[in-house]
């Protein structure tokens, strides 16, 4: 590209050059338009033979009035077809039959002077013009070569940020691997007869913490009866709560149920006897709220929600799973 700039600035070099050798050739021409401003040329006449008459004496000079003129008109109408003959013309003398003067009707037209100094002003602005040029292309390809390193950046920004995401989903799940997981179960109470404990063990790698574990027994005809939002036991009325520290395996008690506290919690026989029919059931449900000592501190609070059916028998009793997903879940 820069090759072929170079042939177009030295073509117009050339047609720069050709102005100023016609102007040369129209000063050289000037002075002698000066000397003669009309534009006519001149012609010198012929000059007339001398005539002897012998004797090598001059005859004198005719004089053109005596020549007739019914003569004289038709040999002034014609020059003489060679001014070198004398007898051709009348009495040897032709000059009152040859033009003076030869005139041009159409001059051809002087061509313009261009000044040195206009010249040169033009070829600056060309130098300048093709300067410019060239830094245009040289800005076009360092900014085309910038696009292709910030594209080039921009992938390895993407790629790098690709990895670094894999790499925190990576320690998130061995975070969440390693943190504590608060499991609820039912295990029968030992040395009561029909007697049942909620118990919470921790079934991670890690120490939990629990801050808190409050639960409700509610009387209802089956599960759709249960409120869609567990209401758990007020945290203002209820007893203050001592926190707990369970290391890996370890358990720790919720609640306890057997089958003489149904007999406090019904109100009446009629009640009581509905329970051990079936027509009325009876739910425990709670939530077990614990820090996880390992995670940040805004992940460290978590949830595991509980909810069992107490079947009461007219002998023997049992307790099972029940709830809706709002009664059983775990964060």
């Amino acid at each position: 590209m820069i090759f072929k700039t170079l042939a177009a600035v030295t073509l117009v070099m050339a047609f720069v050059q050709a102005p100023a050798r016609t102007g040369a050739q129209t000063q050289d021409s000037a002075p002698l338009q000066a000397q003669n401003p009309s534009g006519a040329r001149r012609v010198p006449r012929p000059a007339a033979p001398a005539q002897s008459t012998g004797a090598g004496a001059s005859a004198p000079a005719r004089n053109p009035s005596s020549v007739p003129s019914s003569a004289a008109a038709p040999q002034s109408a014609q020059p003489p077809a060679n001014p070198s003959d004398a007898n051709s013309c009348p009495g040897g003398n032709c000059d009152d039959l040859w033009p003076t003067t030869v005139k041009v009707a159409n001059p051809p037209p002087a061509v313009p002077f261009w000044p040195l100094h206009d010249r040169i002003l033009w070829g600056a602005v060309l130098i300048l013009v093709v300067i410019g040029y060239i830094g245009l292309l040289l800005a076009i390809s360092a900014l085309r070569k910038i696009e292709r390193n910030t594209k080039s950046g921009e992938e390895a920004a993407a790629a790098a940020y690709d990895a670094a995401r894999a790499a925190l989903v990576h320690a998130e799940a061995m975070v969440k691997n390693e943190r504590p997981w608060i499991l609820v179960s039912i295990e029968p109470s030992p040395g009561i007869a029909n007697g049942f404990t909620v118990t919470a063990s921790n079934r991670g790698r890690t120490p939990a913490r629990i801050v808190a574990m409050p639960h409700k027994i509610q009387f209802a005809d089956d599960e759709s009866h249960l409120p869609e939002v567990p209401q758990y036991q007020d945290s203002a009325s209820a007893p203050p709560f001592v926190p707990v520290i369970l290391l890996p395996g370890e358990l720790a008690q919720v609640a306890a149920f057997c089958r003489d506290d149904v007999r406090k919690l019904c109100e009446s026989d009629e009640q009581f006897n509905r329970i051990e029919n079936w027509e009325e059931k009876i739910f425990l449900y709670g939530r077990v709220t614990y820090r996880d000592l390992v995670s940040p501190q805004d992940e460290q609070i978590h949830q595991s929600a509980w909810c069992f059916w107490y079947i009461h028998g007219h002998q023997n009793s049992g307790m099972v799973p029940a709830g809706s997903p709002n009664y059983n879940m775990h964060t």
